[in-house]
């Protein structure tokens, strides 16, 4: 694993990402989306880390989680890929590294980080072009948000202490894409530290 400045905590909140090598697919199919979520969903139960957001694009991924235990965080992406790349690479008869570099985890300690980071993570797929409306992409956890679908992938108790009332947050995703709700200047510049974005 390399060397990152950031340590786990229990009770901390952590936003992991990574993209595929080259800016290439992480995913081809379904199936490779439905593999990864599954690994994702073992492990989490297994190391008592919470979801709280994420997208899986073909080319690269986002999670906003919570570690309730004192098993670190940093352990999700190592574990869910390890088995994932071997699978990958063999379905698709290809070799080598599969993402650009090791994962990237952020620390999220800024309540409003905290707050906007889920509607960056839900518009995604919108922004880049994949899908007309949040909802319209599966590999989120947009639709457990509003409300439409249920999934163990989600925590309901952050949701309802931030959004009682789901058709809200809906709105609050709808009005960031449509660029009626621009989020801060400090969100924005490190959402844009991300991916190196002047």
């Amino acid at each position: 694993m390399a060397e990152r400045d950031i340590e786990f905590i229990q009770g901390n909140y952590y936003h992991i990402y990574n993209r595929g090598a080259n800016r290439g697919s992480i995913c081809f199919d379904d199936e490779d989306f439905k593999d990864m979520l599954h690994r994702m969903r073992a492990y989490c139960q297994k190391f008592q880390i919470t979801v709280i957001a994420y997208c899986i694009m073909r080319n690269h991924y986002h999670w906003l989680v919570r570690q309730d235990s004192t098993v670190e965080a940093g352990l999700l992406p190592q574990r869910v890929f390890n088995g994932y790349v071997k699978r990958f690479n063999l379905k698709h008869n290809r070799s080598g590294t599969l993402f650009e570099g090791p994962y990237h985890a952020k620390l999220v300690e800024d309540n409003e980080y905290l707050s906007y980071l889920p509607r960056y993570i839900h518009g995604n797929p919108v922004k880049d072009g994949l899908a007309l409306s949040p909802d319209l992409w599966p590999y989120s956890n947009y639709m457990e948000w509003i409300g439409t679908r249920s999934g163990i992938l989600v925590d309901h108790n952050f949701i309802n202490e931030r959004y009682p009332n789901r058709a809200d947050y809906q709105r609050s995703v709808l009005n960031y894409l449509t660029g009626m709700n621009q989020l801060p200047y400090a969100v924005v510049h490190y959402l844009k530290s991300l991916y190196d974005i002047p």
